[in-house]
């Protein structure tokens, strides 16, 4: 082994060891812990050679929130597994009811990618696109499989959506067609009308109101078990696209 791949080991060492321990840092206290100073004191070294691996502790933040959206892409893959392609429907049912199950069972980690109102996941919003592309990529794909595979009903066409949305819907569909194709899942534009993409952005924004809800114990009224008012909710989400409620 050369010097020059001795070192480059260590550095990947040391980058793995700076991560596992702001994550733990992450979980255990919160973001306000994450600190380089405390994240030097666990890897044993001093706090300026941190900016050797990163730029400060925004950018160390946002790889953090990389590693966490990767982590959650991967359990929501599992989700799928098992589940006949064409059952489209069961799929949305899993990505959904997972997200939820992990957003409670790692609400530090939900914190930092979805609730962080401050700018340190990123200097401008693409930064934040980037960001969700390794879970959004899941929710995108079934998506785009519901809609390509299934007959629209006819009040999706596009005539109830807000003229003021239709330049932001088309660039979302043009988001949405990308990543679908770039999985494998034939759609065309034709065949995703703004209709649809309005409903997917509406069925999104109930579906992570409800799951932020849940994790920061904000529901208006007490609910001993928030889970069928969650599985209701999809329910009406797929019977607005004509799916038979699951079970």
């Amino acid at each position: 082994m050369t010097e020059a791949t001795r070192r480059e080991r260590l550095r990947v060492e040391t980058e793995r060891d700076i991560r596992r321990q702001a994550r733990a840092l992450l979980v255990e206290h919160g973001r306000d812990a994450v600190t380089l100073r405390a994240i030097a004191r666990e890897v044993g070294i001093t706090a300026p050679a941190l900016y050797r691996y990163y730029d400060s502790r925004e950018d160390l933040l946002r790889r953090l929130a990389e590693d966490v959206c990767t982590d959650l892409a991967a359990e929501l893959d599992a989700e799928l597994t098992g589940i006949e392609e064409h059952d489209v429907s069961a799929q949305v049912y899993a990505v959904c009811r997972g997200f939820r199950r992990w957003a409670l069972a790692h609400p530090q980690e939900f914190t930092l990618v979805f609730a962080s109102t401050e700018g340190a996941l990123g200097a401008s919003p693409g930064d934040r696109d980037r960001v969700g592309d390794q879970f959004g990529r899941v929710f995108l794909q079934v998506a785009g499989r519901l809609i390509a595979g299934h007959p629209l009903p006819e009040g999706l066409g596009g005539d109830d959506v807000p003229r003021e949305l239709h330049a932001d819907l088309a660039a979302f569909r043009t988001v949405l067609l990308a990543t679908v194709n770039g999985r494998g899942v034939d759609v065309t534009e034709e065949a995703m009308p703004l209709g649809a993409v309005y409903h997917i952005t509406q069925s999104w924004v109930r579906i992570y109101g409800h799951v932020a809800l849940e994790v920061f114990g904000r529901f208006p009224f007490a609910v001993s078990n928030p889970e069928p008012l969650f599985d209701s909710m999809l329910a009406q989400i797929l019977g607005g696209m004509g799916f038979p409620p699951q079970r």
